[in-house]
């Protein structure tokens, strides 16, 4: 690989002069891929916490809800003389190409969980390790999903660049909505369509009331009689498994939910993802109450809320299935002022 110093140009030439590229020597250049194992979680967590990138999905407490025998696990640490430079959660599956090595199936987010001083260098050493250790375990594939950069304590891009520099190609881009919670002091409403004005308003003047809650059996009956009626589908996470995440991660799992007297008509469920980021992972309201706009009063709270706890983005989730728009859903969250952020998924054929 040649590196460009510089480039000088006149009327009729151009001269570029070229570097080569920095030499590391024995360990310099090792980047050491180790399977996790349990000695090593409270190291993992307390990277996880402190890290650039790393979210709620990232932490061995987080995966701990999925039950015995769902997923083989195959989480991987990183190390670059004995110093940890990375953690990688994964699963491995069967797919098309073989054996397949997913980060990661369980969680909405996977990838590389980094340190916020890693370098283009060591970036491009921890996705060659990677494809180096995947290749020698014999899988046939490699898939993974990395945070959208709001994600990033100190946003870049050296793990994109290095994934596309080793051969990985974009499985799916999904788009993720994303609103941004830099508001002026009483300017949440500035940024609303005339739309969710008016419907905040409505529910205002209704009686709709929004509070925490701890009622996460209501809520739960609301969600899955909504996805079922509208998508035929159930909550990816049933009701016994988001007891467990909130038993595991407490303050990390928050609760809003719309009231009209004592009767709940309208919910979201919030994770922490991060410093930086909170996700609404669950949204939903019973469709007889739907003329109350309870859902618009809720987005109005859950962003005060964000803002008052110091979050930056306030992630409303994918309106994209395998890059195909969902138009309403999309220009939905666009009343509140989100706008549509790269959730990338990456795939390397070994």
């Amino acid at each position: 690989m040649l590196y460009l110093e510089k480039v000088s140009t006149e009327k009729h030439r151009i001269q570029v002069n070229v570097i080569p590229p920095p030499k590391e020597k024995g360990d310099l250049a090792k980047m050491d891929v180790i399977r996790y194992t349990e000695d090593i979680r409270e190291e993992w967590e307390e990277f996880v916490e402190n890290s650039n990138n790393g979210t709620i999905f990232h932490l061995q407490r987080f995966l701990d809800y999925h039950p015995m025998g769902r997923f083989m696990s195959h989480h991987l640490v990183f190390r670059k003389k004995g110093k940890l430079v990375a953690v990688w959660p994964a699963v491995e599956k069967l797919g098309g190409s073989g054996r397949q090595l997913i980060s990661h199936a369980g969680a909405s987010y996977g990838g590389f969980v980094v340190r916020e001083d890693l370098s283009i260098r060591d970036a491009v050493l921890l996705v060659e390790s990677l494809v180096q250790y995947a290749s020698k375990e014999g899988f046939g594939s490699i898939v993974l999903t990395q945070p959208p950069l709001i994600y990033y304590r100190l946003p870049n891009n050296y793990l994109d660049f290095a994934l596309i520099k080793c051969g990985f190609e974009y499985l799916k881009r999904e788009l993720t909505s994303v609103i941004s919670l830099n508001y002026r002091e009483g300017d949440i409403l500035s940024t609303f369509k005339n739309e969710a004005r008016t419907a905040l308003r409505k529910a205002q003047r209704s009686g709709v009331e929004v509070a925490k809650s701890d009622d996460l059996k209501g809520f739960y009956e609301i969600l899955t009689q909504n996805l079922k009626m509208r998508h035929n589908v159930n909550p990816t996470h049933s009701l016994d498994e988001l007891f467990r995440l909130k038993e595991l991660l407490p303050k990390r799992i928050k609760q809003f939910s719309a009231y009209l007297g004592d009767k709940q008509i309208a919910g979201m469920m919030l994770f922490i993802c991060n410093p930086k980021v909170v996700l609404a992972f669950y949204i939903s309201h019973k469709e007889e109450y739907q003329r109350y706009r309870a859902v618009n009063f809720l987005f109005y709270e859950v962003i005060r809320w964000a803002v008052e706890q110091g979050f930056e983005f306030l992630d409303l989730g994918t309106f994209t299935l395998n890059m195909v728009p969902n138009w309403g859903l999309g220009r939905f969250k666009e009343n509140f002022g989100a706008r549509g952020y790269f959730r990338d998924t990456f795939e390397k054929r070994l």
